[in-house]
């Protein structure tokens, strides 16, 4: 059984999608381990990090992305053939072992998902609350339990903000990573994601753990970024701190416009080298936490 992490803040700009594709590419790339990436992001950054614009042009005209797997799961067809395995985009990258389920730009928002809600059913408010925390709670389970056996980590890559999508993720994942940037407005948006896992917690809707907390450096050193990592140690434990730090590094901002993560177009820039330490402690961080590394190569 894979292990479902969601790569999540809160706040945008954090380096979110960054740490996901190149994490990814390393532990398939590097570790030999089979990676699903999932783009649960309208602003679909995860999936033009992988593929060219053009290729996700075709993916969507053909309707193979996860806004079908989605309309599936809260509208069945029956006369409907495809399945996650025909969406899923193999070997991205052209890295052994490493897949991309796609986003898509229209990927529904909690009013339109509120409106298919309402369309199949005349139920009352009530029923329709029920029916709401029902999809929450079984959306994006539903939809990656028939691959979740075939994958060694399943990351979640999460819009800032929170929506039905982003919930769901949160109660379908094992574990949640935060990348995070040493100033204000990244620091409130883990308060506030930390504010929303509580309360799935409080109703029992999941039992995911914090896995860690990755920082993004501004590129200098400041005394109040040093004080905003001071508060985030004493806040969430020394131990929840990745030693590994990615810096600012104009190879990771050429990589997005050649749709690949930097770990490929520049393997020995200060970038790829930082996620590829990255990935180290990921896997020494696992193999701790469940006693028995599951990885390869390791």
């Amino acid at each position: 059984m894979g292990h479902v992490i969601s790569i999540v803040n809160m706040k945008g700009g954090v380096g979110k999608t960054t740490v996901t594709v190149n994490l990814a590419t390393c532990l398939a790339k590097d570790r030999a381990m089979r990676v699903l990436i999932v783009d649960l992001d309208t602003q679909i950054n995860a999936t033009l990090s992988l593929m060219p614009p053009l290729n996700f042009a075709q993916l969507r005209k053909e309707k193979r992305t996860l806004k079908q797997l989605v309309n599936q799961t809260i509208q069945p067809n029956p006369q409907s053939h495809f399945s996650i395995h025909d969406i899923i985009q193999r070997n991205i990258c052209n890295v052994n072992g490493l897949d991309l389920l796609p986003g898509n730009i229209e990927l529904y928002n909690d009013f339109l998902l509120a409106v298919l809600l309402y369309s199949k059913t005349n139920s009352s408010q009530q029923d329709f609350e029920r029916n709401w925390n029902s999809l929450e709670n079984s959306l994006i389970r539903t939809i990656l339990q028939p691959v979740i056996s075939s994958y060694d980590w399943i990351f979640l890559d999460f819009p800032p903000g929170d929506n039905l999508l982003t919930r769901s993720g949160l109660i379908a994942s094992h574990f949640y990573l935060i990348p995070t940037k040493p100033e204000p407005l990244s620091v409130v948006g883990m308060g506030i994601l930390e504010g929303h896992i509580k309360k799935l917690k409080h109703y029992d809707r999941t039992k995911i753990e914090l896995f860690g907390i990755v920082f993004s450096s501004l590129g200098h050193a400041t005394r109040m970024a040093t004080k905003i990592k001071n508060r985030v140690s004493a806040d969430f434990g020394e131990d929840k701190i990745f030693t590994t730090e990615i810096p600012t590094n104009v190879a990771v901002a050429k990589a997005v416009d050649q749709f690949q993560p930097v770990v490929l177009t520049e393997p020995t820039s200060t970038g790829a080298r930082a996620f590829t330490e990255l990935t180290r402690e990921f896997v020494q961080r696992f193999s701790k936490a469940v006693g028995a590394s599951p990885f390869k190569n390791s």
